[in-house]
């Protein structure tokens, strides 16, 4: 309770030092109209990933929306702070780290059954506060250069990244929160004592640090690295703006590896919610065919209601062969992660 404490301190106050003034204001937030009200999103998924959506959405619906972007750990960080008084009517998340800290504080309302339903009971939260939107697999992503055979020339699992012959040649982000929930899963699955193993393995090869996942696919392509670990759907930007001739390709690891590891982006509204009418609407219109089919074809993640499906991606049903058997609740514990990083002196 005490490392608790102390981290969500740590959240909060990181959230206010990089927000300043406009802690806890909307910048750009439209008034109110007459006719069909408005909605205030915290989101911390990027703009450029859900912006499109959300002016679908308002088009479709005439609702004003007022989106607030940042971090899903910052944002997590603000809500708590702002607790029932936050302008927030809903929380758009990364993953389910961040919905878990706001859900743990008892700031979110159970969704309906009209919104669970639709979602399978695995990618929602156990007390139905929150449901998954779309998915996201962790993966492997390879210069084709070097790796032209990566079923020989890959490990079956994470743990083969520690052997001497992959020194020099990895790429990771630790800092990322993807990164995070991968390295909070291992915990679960491996335990404690091996997770802290593979950390320090892999810091002894020397890998190169990125902020987040796009440099570390780049940087596989332009033979920077010769492996990184990165979610899926970030290669698949890359070809769809430069071709087939973008030169590195994703490995889905079959031993129990981040190729293992299925994870959801996911919403919640918040008890205090001043619109939580339009926030289900949001929710809903997520979860319609409509909006995962922009999921699959535009982001390229993986549509979570049954008949929408990507023609670019594995299919989910084939990476369900290999996924890790884990409850996204075991997500939720970024503290204890955050602390073996830092202890391991691998984020600050």
């Amino acid at each position: 309770m005490k490392n608790l404490l102390v981290f969500l301190l740590i959240v909060i106050s990181l959230a206010a030092c990089q927000n300043g003034s406009d802690n806890g204001e909307k910048a750009n937030q439209p008034e109110s109209n007459e006719g069909n009200g408005r909605l205030v999103i915290y989101s911390g998924r990027s703009e450029s990933l859900v912006q499109p959506i959300i002016d679908q959405f308002i088009q479709e619906t005439g609702i004003d929306v007022a989106v607030r972007y940042g971090k899903t750990a910052e944002l997590a960080g603000v809500l708590l702070e702002e607790g029932e008084k936050s302008p927030a009517d809903l929380f758009y998340a990364q993953d389910p780290g961040g919905l878990g800290a706001v859900q743990a504080a008892g700031l979110l309302t159970p969704l309906p059954p009209e919104i669970l339903d639709k979602v399978p009971a695995r990618f929602a939260a156990e007390d139905g506060t929150w449901a998954g939107v779309s998915g996201r697999a962790r993966t492997v992503v390879y210069n084709t250069n070097v790796i032209t055979d990566p079923e020989t020339q890959l490990p079956d699992d994470l743990w083969g990244f520690t052997e001497p012959e992959w020194n020099g040649r990895i790429g990771w982000a630790p800092s990322n929160g993807s990164f995070q929930a991968m390295v909070t899963a291992l915990r679960a699955v491996w335990g404690e004592g091996k997770t802290r193993d593979w950390l320090q393995g892999i810091q002894a090869n020397n890998p190169k640090v990125y902020p987040k996942n796009t440099p570390i696919v780049e940087a596989a392509a332009n033979g920077e690295i010769d492996v990184g670990f990165v979610n899926h759907y970030y290669l698949y930007r890359f070809l769809s703006e430069q071709g087939d001739a973008f030169a590195a390709r994703n490995y889905f690891l079959p031993g129990g590896g981040p190729g293992s590891l299925i994870m959801v982006s996911g919403a919640g509204i918040l008890k205090g919610a001043d619109n939580p009418e339009n926030a289900q609407k949001f929710i809903e219109f997520l979860l319609s065919e409509e909006g995962q089919q922009y999921f699959a074809d535009e982001t390229f993640e993986y549509p979570v209601i049954e008949g929408v499906a990507s023609s670019v991606t594995p299919s989910l049903a084939d990476l369900d062969k290999l996924a890790i058997d884990i409850s996204l609740a075991d997500l939720a514990d970024l503290i204890g992660t955050q602390d073996m990083l830092i202890e391991l002196g691998i984020i600050e």
